[in-house]
């Protein structure tokens, strides 16, 4: 019963993508600007975000997801699917020091919202939407030459974490040649990503 209310209420207009999409653009938003004031992402909105997003793939009639041609709900199993993919995806980042835990968590939360498939797309696009923005706060800033730097150790201490030898020591956080906060490389990630999706 509860389910064929669903399905009526969400008929006409691809309601369910609007608002599935409009509620997830609104998380970033205000994560986006938490962020640039302070640098951080409160835990409530991440936590809460992601729990409306399990909540709606539950309940809303089944479909592809916000993104997908069918719009829907994917189910519980899929949303937490994305949800790992999303915190999997940014770990790398985090384990490096490259991004804080809470653009993990912000990312999570994209994922759950979007599904394993269209989470992996979104954390692509935020790859290439945050080396852009890096480049851009770099060059604006006059750290150019600081940037490469940075970015040489980072890679060599990856590489050595990865073959458990001891690498140069590298603070992203705190060595940064441009301090980008990187919510605005998720928002511009996701939103690019869900647009180009809308478009197939």
């Amino acid at each position: 019963m509860f389910t064929q209310m669903l399905t009526a209420a969400f008929k006409e207009l691809r309601t369910m993508t609007f608002v599935g999409l409009g509620l997830l653009g609104g998380l970033l938003t205000i994560a986006v600007w938490h962020d640039v004031r302070t640098y951080r992402i409160p835990n409530a909105l991440v936590f809460s975000g992601t729990a409306l997003a399990l909540v709606l793939h539950s309940v809303l009639p089944a479909g592809s997801g916000f993104v997908g041609s069918a719009p829907g709900g994917i189910g519980l199993l899929s949303a937490l699917g994305g949800l790992l993919v999303g915190l999997g995806a940014f770990m790398p980042l985090y384990l490096t020091r490259a991004a804080g835990a809470g653009d993990v968590k912000l990312m999570g939360m994209v994922g759950a919202f979007l599904g394993p498939v269209n989470a992996l797309g979104a954390a692509v696009a935020t790859a290439v939407a945050g080396a852009v923005l890096a480049i851009v706060f770099t060059l604006k800033a006059r750290a150019l030459r600081r940037m490469l730097s940075n970015m040489r150790l980072l890679f060599f201490a990856m590489f050595a974490r990865l073959s458990a030898e001891q690498g140069p020591t590298f603070d992203a956080q705190a060595d940064t040649a441009a301090r980008v906060p990187y919510s605005l490389a998720i928002a511009a990630g996701t939103v690019t990503w869900a647009f180009v999706m809308q478009l197939q």
